[in-house]
């Protein structure tokens, strides 16, 4: 059996291939025969470089249906995927290439220039744009190339373990660590979530979220492959154009920023997301303020789920039983999810430990590091995640923080989240983020970086004062700055190690 991805998504494809696969924001349509007659395209312009088995084919590309077949032809022919995030500068770059050496380099028109001095100092051979032709040695747009080639392409057989994708980390302590998915790992959660979020006939996916990302890729792109689904292309979150593409889809997926910025549109209401069966959330911590407005206003329940680059999806809030807020629901099924204490030990309901993952889904290591795969690996087969949290009595996982993010102030453990919830319900604060630093008598202090609602004025002595009637004396934060807003990354999460950098 080939248990090559796009083998899995071709048996997936409906009956009449002339059917919409996918329309852009401006209204152009690509069928279900263009995607499989552009696949076929680009694989075979893959194949004619005579690269060697394994091959990286990296692409630093600003998100398009072009893009999307860039993808699913690097797996058709047998080749590893790397999606580069768009915001990568020239030294970043050249880690990753450094680090993956990419045999093609596929990148956009306008960083064709410093990136080719780049790729080819590394040793990277076949440098692209995607879409615009550029003069250069061994360079040229990939889809004028490709467009001599036959279309049509016998699909390389793949293995359950053969490598379809590196994604790597964001870096945010220490250098970026590539996370190798094999076929095996990318179908078997999407096949999982496809039964989980219950996909039906006719489903439509609203898209817009980025492709470089695990969530839009492999979660959301794929889920509506695996489904024989149309998808609505934005190629970027616009809550205009959102609420207008709304009424005709079924299915979006976001990161919690998405969901904060639609309910910031009075435009935005039940009327709207009529057709729609399901909003799901990720990459970020959603707020419970932001999961209850959300259902008032539109009759949708949020469905908020936990997942990572190293091992897709680990858990989900149910699709028909009770979905809590603050939660990321029981781990899906065919994946284990156990939190550990410090002797190692399960811990009981509602105690907070490391949180550790087995399962099908779970990735073959990190690139060119087999001693840090050692290590994020215990005796039994588990990864450590490296984030902590607890299970309450219903089995539904809450996130507490990352493990880097633990403060231990005066030798007492003080888990950010636990205090984040309860500034999080001061009258006038939209959000906050609690970070540790250096502190000469108790080693770290819990400091807390606060962000005020629109026209609301915070005191952080009211803030520590009220603090101290509701939590331990020793998790109370010494200093409390206000800020405008917090620094997220790309995919909405707090950048706490950039706060640090600040307030330390």
């Amino acid at each position: 059996m080939n248990a090559n991805l796009y083998a899995l998504f071709r048996s997936r494809f409906p009956h009449d291939l002339d059917d919409c696969w996918l329309e852009t924001h401006d209204g152009n349509y690509y069928s279900w025969r263009d995607l499989e007659r552009g696949t076929a395209k680009i694989a075979n312009l893959l194949a004619s470089l005579n690269l060697p088995a394994g091959s990286r084919i990296a692409a630093q590309v600003e998100k398009s249906p072009e893009a999307l077949m860039l993808y699913l032809a690097t797996v058709r022919a047998g080749f590893i995927y790397l999606p580069l995030n768009t915001a990568y500068r020239a030294d970043e770059m050249a880690y990753f290439i450094d680090n993956a050496t990419p045999a093609v380099l596929v990148c956009s028109p306008s960083n064709f220039g410093w990136l080719s001095q780049i790729a080819f100092r590394k040793g990277t051979k076949h440098l692209f744009t995607l879409d615009e032709p550029r003069a250069g040695r061994n360079s040229g747009s990939l889809l004028a190339r490709a467009v001599h080639h036959a279309d049509t392409f016998n699909t390389v057989h793949q293995g359950e373990d053969d490598l379809a994708a590196i994604l790597y980390s964001s870096g945010t302590t220490g250098r970026s660590k590539g996370a190798m998915l094999s076929h095996g790992n990318l179908a078997s959660n999407i096949r999982v979530l496809h039964q989980a979020w219950r996909w039906q006939p006719g489903d439509v996916l609203l898209h817009a979220l980025p492709l470089f990302h695990i969530h839009g890729l492999f979660v959301a792109a794929h889920g509506a492959l695996m489904n024989g689904s149309k998808m609505i292309f934005l190629p970027k979150f616009d809550s205009g154009a959102v609420l207008r593409h709304l009424p005709r889809s079924t299915v979006f997926m976001g990161v919690p920023t998405y969901y904060v910025r639609l309910l910031s549109d009075p435009a935005f209401d039940s009327h709207v997301c009529a057709s729609m069966r399901l909003f799901v959330s990720g990459s970020a911590p959603l707020l419970a303020d932001t999961f209850d407005e959300f259902a008032r206003r539109t009759s949708h329940t949020i469905l908020e789920r936990y997942g990572m680059s190293e091992t897709a999806m680990l858990t989900s809030n149910p699709y028909e039983a009770k979905r809590k807020a603050g939660t990321v629901g029981p781990s899906l099924p065919g994946v284990s999810v156990r939190v550990m204490n410090g002797d190692g030990q399960p811990c009981a309901a509602n105690e907070i430990g490391d949180i550790q993952v087995k399962g099908p889904n779970v990735f073959k290591g990190y690139w060119q590091m087999p001693e840090k795969t050692a290590e994020e690996f215990t005796a039994d087969g588990y990864f450590k995640t490296g984030d902590v949290g607890r299970f309450d009595h219903e089995g539904y996982l809450s996130i507490v923080g990352r493990s880097k993010d633990l403060i231990i102030s005066g030798g007492y453990n003080v888990y950010p989240k636990e205090i984040e919830s309860v500034i999080d319900e001061m009258p006038g604060v939209l959000e906050s983020a609690v970070i540790g630093v250096s502190h000469t008598d108790f080693g770290e202090a819990v400091t807390a970086v606060v962000v005020p609602r629109e026209g609301a004025v915070l005191s952080e002595a009211v803030i520590i004062e009220s603090l101290k009637q509701k939590i331990a004396n020793f998790k109370v934060p010494k200093r409390v700055h206000v800020i405008s807003e917090l620094p997220r990354n790309t995919m909405g999460k707090v950048q706490k190690n950039v706060l640090r950098e600040r307030f330390g």
